[in-house]
């Protein structure tokens, strides 16, 4: 596990800055292998350039601050994002604050005030449609462009393409609606996670011998309603589960909420924070006629996603330690 990645912020003194860093610059939401390749080209800069790579980030995400009204489905918050970088093996991110004040800034001073004075870097790599500034008109070509005079490198990615088929942010949200955890986690070079803390709730699973660890996932998560075969981690502890994200038909038809069926485990979760990573799905939510109908599935979910589980006994996000 990564340590020692260092998270720099527009509050951040100038002297704590290392000056001379190699930038990977992006949004990142996911880190898939899209964003993985550009941060390879940073670590490969790096390592030629004597200096530490660092990740350039933005949060709030720009769309939400364009589109306040139309939420997006987020692959990872910022904390989680900040974790799936620390993984990397980059030295660590800078997170710029996406507010009215940077939307307005020209991709000229963007590149000489944030990127030259303030930073120092040395060089950056960015992916083929990365686009910045006002307006938008910052693009790989003017970095490209700028770079000789700026006495910087820049590293173009290309896209990456899985059965000739573009990665991207937008490309792993709709396979997760549809519950193709399989390829959202080819495209993102790692299992799907989240991270929430665990909740009290109806205690019905307790009376149907699942007792469940309930957490709520933010009201625009486009996960598929389902079954799931997950693998939990509390810390560094990890355990095979069976989980439910969805409504609940049977019973109450209420606000979506993931229940986590942990195998082989006794003990209290709750308050406890987990990271749960999907694996596979199982089937579509489904409205049982009585108790047993449903318990007879459960047991077979559990089957299910045990063998799920067996065949995938590595299956975790690659995570950091920040600070």
């Amino acid at each position: 596990m990564t340590t020692g990645f260092t998270v720099i912020r527009d509050t951040t003194p100038a002297d704590a800055i290392p000056r001379g860093a190699v930038v990977a610059m992006g949004n990142f939401d996911g880190v898939h292998l899209g964003h993985r390749a550009v941060i390879a080209a940073a670590l490969r800069m790096g390592r030629a350039h004597g200096k530490p790579a660092f990740a350039v980030t933005f949060e709030p995400h720009p769309r939400s601050f364009f589109s306040p009204n139309s939420p997006q489905f987020r692959l990872s918050d910022e904390a989680s994002k900040l974790r799936l970088l620390a993984g990397t093996g980059l030295s660590g991110a800078v997170v710029m604050t996406f507010d009215k004040s940077r939307a307005g800034t020209t991709a000229q001073d963007f590149i000489h005030h944030d990127l030259i004075q303030r930073l120092g870097i040395s060089g950056i790599a960015v992916g083929y449609d990365f686009h910045f500034g006002k307006g938008r008109v910052g693009s790989p070509s003017l970095l490209v462009g700028e770079a000789p005079r700026l006495g910087i490198e820049v590293d173009v990615q290309a896209h990456v393409d899985i059965a000739e088929r573009p990665v991207s942010s937008s490309a792993i949200r709709m396979a997760l609606a549809e519950g193709q955890i399989d390829d959202a986690t080819e495209m993102l070079g790692g299992p799907w996670f989240v991270t929430g803390e665990v909740i009290h709730g109806e205690k019905r699973g307790r009376d149907l011998g699942y007792p469940t660890a309930n957490i709520r996932l933010d009201k625009t998560c486009g996960l598929k309603h389902g079954i799931y075969a997950v693998r939990v981690g509390r810390g560094a502890e990890r355990f095979n589960a069976v989980a439910s994200y969805g409504r609940r038909p049977t019973f109450d038809n209420g606000a979506p909420l993931l229940e986590v069926f942990l195998f082989d485990f006794k003990g209290d979760l709750y308050g406890s924070k987990l990271d749960v990573a999907f694996i596979g799905f199982i089937r579509d939510e489904l409205k049982f006629d009585n108790i047993d109908a449903l318990i007879r599935q459960m047991d077979d979910d559990s089957a299910r996603a045990r063998a799920v589980l067996a065949a995938a006994p590595d299956a975790f996000p690659r995570l950091g330690e920040i600070g």
